[in-house]
């Protein structure tokens, strides 16, 4: 594996299709061996916390004052739409040049970083709010904690690959654009697609969180 192309997804991701595309590369459908994969990237200790989280009886919920039944899907949606702005605000320098990729990475990754830092924070409150809900979401928010801290490394390292796979397609648009002076603005737009594929993909377990507080509302 460590000889080939890391994988950024399953084959279905529109992060991995987008890039794939790009690269053009076939996309090869990795979802069989997902669960051999998930078993080398958890420790040991992370599969001990795993396992106490499943097999935990449910606990009484936490104490703490239930916010009303709409407020964490404002919440998912100011997030998702603050991230989705700041993307399309583009690079906040100019370039020296056309040719000048600088300002597209460091734009790119740090957006990155806004994601990783504002998604995590609105998974913990989806946690706490699920905590607070019923015992069996306790149980729940904190199996999600746990795959959450065992994953965040293996995830930050394939997403780190995503600002090298942009260069890679940069300079290809470059080579291959001859006369077309409008290769800059299609490459923007090609980076811009990436970034929200990702931040659709970093968003999907704090969506799955707010599916479950949708099945589960205050009493």
């Amino acid at each position: 594996m460590l000889h080939r192309s890391p994988s950024l997804g399953v084959a279905g991701s529109e992060l991995t299709r987008l890039l794939a595309r790009f690269a053009g590369t076939p996309l090869v459908d990795t979802r069989p061996a997902f669960a051999e994969r998930l078993c080398h990237w958890l420790k040991w200790t992370d599969a001990a916390s795993l396992s106490a989280a499943l097999s935990a009886s449910p606990a009484a919920s936490a104490p703490g004052r239930a916010r009303g039944a709409d407020a964490e899907d404002a919440d998912f949606r100011c997030v998702r739409t603050t991230l989705e702005a700041s993307i399309a605000a583009g690079p906040r320098e100019p370039a020296s040049n056309p040719t000048d990729f600088g300002p597209h990475r460091r734009h790119c990754i740090s957006q990155q970083q806004a994601m990783q830092e504002a998604v995590g924070a609105l998974r913990q409150r989806l946690r706490d709010a699920l905590s607070r809900r019923s015992p069996q979401g306790a149980r729940l928010a904190a199996i999600d904690a746990v795959m959450d801290k065992a994953l965040t490394t293996h995830e930050r390292n394939l997403l780190g690959l995503v600002p090298l796979r942009l260069q890679t397609h940069f300079d290809q648009l470059q080579r291959t654009a001859g006369d077309d002076a409008h290769w800059p603005k299609t490459f923007l737009q090609d980076m811009n697609r990436v970034l929200r594929a990702e931040l659709a993909h970093r968003l999907l377990p704090a969506q799955g969180l707010l599916d479950t507080l949708r099945k589960h509302p205050p009493t």
